[in-house]
């Protein structure tokens, strides 16, 4: 359990002589952005998730179907809007590689701005959304994260992908001490879910209790202190600056 605990703390409160230095909060911090973007996506416009591509493309088998309450115009919709995401992204990593302090800071400005933009849609359209809503915020918010993923698959910080967790809790599972392994980054990979769970469920409160575009305005307050904390680091020279 002590072990389990340093790793969780080192993970919030990380060294900056270590190889990723101050990303994993940030990290943590995204992952949290995610669960409240996707509970805003799933939970107003309908059975589509904007970051989480692994259900959009189950979502696009019940739609074809014929199961009720799945478009595939959407869940298709959401998938382009990703991928094209992660294209602008991976230009982004691919462009200042040489110093990833700059790499996020970039992603996170382009990421705000794209979240903030589907807030004022969601705000000024008003829920229940029509179609003239609805696709312009999937292809936001799919934009959104695209990037988010493709910035943190360049970073490449270990257990901290911030939109998939399939491969986090397989390895919680099968490092184990009781799988026979050596029981490393439970804390961390904790975490991470920790993140994601505490997104989607402030992001469901918020929805329910509050206003659909809530979550949104939660995520981009998120995204805007994440983007000045990777301003500040673009000045580091610190060697977890190293190039990519």
């Amino acid at each position: 359990m002590h072990a389990v605990l340093r790793d969780a703390w080192t993970t919030v409160v990380p060294d900056r002589r270590d190889r990723h230095g101050p990303l994993p909060p940030l990290m943590l911090a995204l992952t949290v952005v995610t669960g409240l973007v996707d509970a805003f996506s799933y939970l107003v416009l309908g059975h589509v998730f904007v970051a989480n591509m692994t259900g959009n493309v189950v979502f696009s088998g019940f739609a074809l179907a014929g199961a009720a309450g799945f478009s595939l115009v959407a869940s298709l919709a959401a998938l382009a809007a990703f991928a094209g995401g992660a294209l602008l992204g991976g230009r982004v990593a691919h462009g200042a590689r040489a110093h990833r302090g700059r790499v996020l800071h970039l992603a996170l400005v382009m990421e705000t701005a794209l979240v903030l933009a589907a807030y004022v849609v969601a705000q000024s359209a008003g829920a229940p959304y029509d179609d003239t809503a609805r696709y312009p915020l999937i292809a936001l918010l799919g934009l959104a994260m695209g990037v988010q993923n493709a910035a943190a698959r360049a970073l490449a910080v270990p257990d901290l992908t911030t939109t998939v967790l399939t491969l986090t809790i397989t390895g919680m599972a099968a490092d184990s001490r009781a799988a026979g392994g050596k029981g490393g980054k439970i804390g961390r990979r904790a975490l991470s879910v920790l993140a994601m769970f505490t997104g989607g469920l402030v992001g469901a409160l918020a929805v329910q209790h509050g206003s659909p575009a809530l979550p949104l305005l939660v995520a981009t307050l998120l995204l805007a202190a994440g983007t000045i904390v990777a301003f500040v680091l673009t000045r580091s020279d610190a060697a977890w600056t190293d190039p990519l």
